[in-house]
């Protein structure tokens, strides 16, 4: 289900607005090669698809995210953990993605991202239970708890912000989403820039969590 919203605000317009001209202002994408990124992606295929597209919606898909996104997220899986294993500032940590990135050159990287940004996301559908609440979240926000509107960094259709780095999420899987916002919530992940989605999500409900992921999970 898609749902479209006529309460876009005025100071979320500016907002988007002032997005837009960080991201024109920002450095040149990696000239990654889709050919080169095809034949590197076989390692990944068992878990994002052979298109990007995941079957298991714990794992996430990949098809048409941006390639500085792509290339940001998996260079925090490369950074090592603490002296007591713990997430350290930037990083990310899973025991397969974190072994599969170690390994990766910037050119791989640069390949990669190119590849799944040529790729095209399956469509898929909200919880209609849940699509109301989703969807206020992620174009209003929540006022009262001082939780930021999801539009104003992943943009109206979730497309995000290639040159910005801000990640496509149109599409998404909503049990993979559940589980990064939570993540954020308690710090497993920070990969963050400046501890924004940290700030934001531990404002949020698992209720609040639940929706707005099936929200986007239909968002196209």
């Amino acid at each position: 289900m898609i749902i479209k919203s006529t309460y876009l605000n005025v100071s979320l317009r500016a907002l988007l607005a002032v997005f837009s001209t960080v991201a024109l202002a920002s450095g040149a994408q990696a000239a990654g090669s889709i050919d080169a990124g095809k034949e590197k992606a076989a390692t990944c295929i068992a878990c994002h698809g052979v298109d990007g597209n995941s079957a298991n919606p714990q794992w996430p898909s990949l098809a048409g995210q941006g390639e500085a996104y792509m290339i940001s997220t998996t260079e925090a899986f490369q950074i090592p953990l603490g002296e007591a294993g713990e997430v350290v500032e930037g990083g990310r940590y899973d025991p397969v993605m974190t072994g599969q990135a170690i390994n990766l050159s910037a050119e791989d990287l640069a390949d990669l991202g190119a590849y799944f940004n040529a790729q095209r996301m399956t469509g898929k559908v909200s919880d209609p239970a849940l699509v109301g609440e989703g969807e206020g979240l992620y174009r209003g926000g929540n006022i009262e708890a001082n939780v930021s509107a999801c539009i104003a960094c992943h943009g109206p259709s979730g497309r995000g912000n290639a040159p910005a780095a801000y990640p496509s999420i149109a599409g998404q899987h909503a049990v993979y989403t559940i589980k990064q916002l939570q993540d954020y919530r308690s710090g497993a992940r920070k990969s963050d820039k400046s501890e924004v989605m940290r700030s934001i999500t531990e404002r949020m409900t698992d209720n609040e969590i639940a929706a707005v992921a099936s929200y986007i999970q239909g968002l196209r």
